[in-house]
């Protein structure tokens, strides 16, 4: 038996998932967020999958997430969000995003020296306090305006809480975004895209989508905040172990390291091929559940590196060979990322990478039960 866990990834929910953000937000071009490797999804695939469903632009982290999209033949512009690189900017024809005078002087240095343009997109500081021009920023944008070598193809912001209920700092961010780009057409300044909107943007704030729009968890048919019901995403991750072992214990044995659970009955327990070196967190320690033939098994003791016990006394006919989902759909039964989310004290998004980046990966087209 291999060890660790299998991630099932479904391309055709990304492209439901694409195919919905195209259709709430009016058809504007989607600079599709594939960073960390595509959420845990894989960057490569999941690119190719995009841009063959209409995606103009992707966005990275860094330098080299775009590297490795432009050396498995990805074509399309890439956004580089931070670490502009002058060198690899230019040898990978990448766009990279500048938030300072120096990043884009040192761009317009090499683009003269090597007779050539870059296009760049302006980060402005709108209240997440991360990155970007903060302070003169009009006269800031009008001096790169005028470098040799280069061209301001967009001007962009980020969110530092759209994915809450009280929506009224990111009306702020969105005012002070506006103010800016009229302030800049009023100086003669004429940028084609600018973008903020990000995930709970698209579904929350359509006065924030602009010329483009910048999503990231919702390609993937997940949320950040409260649920929208009609969003109608579709998760593109399964992930599954197998059953190592099958242990049937007398009542007052105790379960892994610490003695954290001990049996108060019978119990047949058993030993899943999967723990925290695959993703499957420490803190889902006698917390989470997981699918056994359709019924949830509770996990019981610590969480191992190598392996994790379920019970499954109550789930008739379990075997050795049986799967356990631990993201995904079972029979009637599901478990969610954001469900896994609430029992680790964290967010989707670190679930999906967790699991995503060390899981053997699978890929299918599958279009049946989107729903």
């Amino acid at each position: 038996m291999e060890r660790g866990l299998v991630a099932e990834i479904n391309l055709q929910a990304v492209s439901h998932n694409f195919s919905l953000i195209r259709r709430i937000t009016g058809g504007r071009p989607v600079i599709a967020v594939v960073k960390a490797d595509a959420y845990g999804h894989g960057a490569a695939q999941v690119s190719e999958r995009l841009i063959s469903d209409g995606a103009e632009y992707l966005a990275v982290a860094f330098m080299d997430e775009a590297r490795e999209l432009r050396e498995a033949g990805i074509t399309v512009p890439i956004l580089v969000l931070f670490d502009p690189d002058v060198h690899e900017a230019f040898e990978y024809n990448l766009t990279p995003v500048v938030g300072t005078l120096k990043a884009a002087f040192d761009l317009s240095r090499e683009a003269d020296k090597l007779g050539r343009n870059i296009n760049i997109h302006i980060k402005v500081d709108t209240g997440m306090g991360r990155s970007g021009f903060l302070g003169q920023v009009q006269r800031d944008i009008l001096e790169i305006a005028r470098l040799k070598g280069i061209t301001i193809e967009g001007v962009m912001s980020h969110f530092s809480e759209a994915d809450i209920s009280d929506r009224s700092f990111a009306c702020s961010q969105i005012a002070a975004f506006n103010a800016l780009r009229n302030d800049l057409a009023g100086a003669g300044l004429s940028i084609p895209l600018y973008h903020l909107a990000n995930s709970a943007a698209v579904l929350a704030l359509p006065e924030s989508y602009c010329d483009a729009v910048r999503p990231g968890i919702m390609l993937y048919g997940h949320q950040s905040g409260s649920p929208t019901a009609d969003a109608k995403l579709v998760p593109a991750m399964s992930a599954k172990a197998r059953i190592l072992a099958l242990r049937k214990l007398p009542p007052g044995t105790p379960v892994s390291y610490g003695r954290t659970f001990v049996t108060a009955r019978e119990s047949l327990i058993g030993v899943m091929a999967a723990g925290y070196a695959d993703g499957f967190s420490r803190l889902f320690s006698n917390k989470a559940s997981v699918l056994v033939r359709g019924q949830r098994a509770p996990v019981v003791g610590r969480v191992c590196m190598d392996v994790t016990m379920i019970d499954v006394t109550d789930i008739a006919g379990v075997s050795e060979t049986d799967d356990v989902v631990i993201m995904g759909r079972q029979g009637g039964e599901s478990i969610s990322a954001a469900e896994l989310a609430r029992w680790s004290d964290t967010i989707p998004y670190e679930v999906m990478l967790s699991i995503g980046s060390r899981a053997r990966r699978i890929y299918t087209c599958l279009s049946r039960s989107l729903y």
